[in-house]
């Protein structure tokens, strides 16, 4: 999957950066206590991920004329603009990081390669309706996974399960759009609409709630 910039509309952009071309790249835009974090993180390799989805998410906003305002993880994990506008979703694989930012509405960002074992671990956050349309294709499991992901981190609470909370309706390999809901929790039939991008070995999902 290729590095590139997208403005989504007028109030939302998103980001895909190759990590280690970014390694250079000054991050003198990150706020004080951004820059103490990076700091603070001692493996190198974490180092470049967490740089790479910080520069991913300088290009979104960049795209949609705002200015970095920095950001902090509240109490469930999730990333929140320091002024208090806009929502954002941060997420890295091997070798890349995206970003997703939202002036009015939540978002939730995904990265994944597709790989053979992702179909062994498919009774672990799916739901038995959704194996039996997957029919053990590793594409169809990583866009299930990626897609899900997206989901959490766009909701951004602890306590929601992927197989028995979020529910995906049937989809295909070519479809670019699918649907999800949160069920059998407080946030009880919240419909997400995602949108999947794919090339041979990697699949990237984002949703705006």
């Amino acid at each position: 999957m290729q590095a590139k910039i997208e403005k989504i509309s007028p109030l939302s952009a998103l980001a895909i950066k190759n990590i280690e071309e970014q390694e250079n790249k000054p991050i003198d835009f990150l706020s004080f206590r951004e820059k103490l974090s990076f700091a603070n993180i001692s493996h190198p390799e974490k180092q470049k991920e967490w740089k790479g989805a910080r520069l991913a998410i300088k290009s979104a906003l960049d795209a949609i004329n705002m200015t970095y305002p920095g950001f902090y993880k509240d109490e469930h994990g999730k990333s929140y603009p320091m002024d208090g506008y806009g929502n954002v979703s941060l997420t890295h694989t091997k070798g890349l990081a995206a970003a997703i930012f939202h002036k009015e509405m939540p978002v939730g960002i995904d990265i994944d390669y597709v790989k053979e074992k992702v179909v062994r671990l498919g009774p672990k956050f799916l739901d038995p309706s959704e194996i039996d349309f997957l029919k053990d294709d590793p594409i169809l499991y990583t866009i299930a996974w990626s897609a899900k992901e997206s989901i959490f981190k766009c909701q951004g609470r602890k306590g929601i399960s992927l197989r028995q909370h979020i529910l995906l309706s049937p989809f295909t390999s070519a479809d670019k759009v699918i649907k999800g809901k949160i069920h059998n929790t407080d946030f009880a039939d919240h419909y997400y609409t995602v949108k999947v991008e794919r090339t041979d070995d990697m699949v990237m999902t984002y949703t705006i709630w």
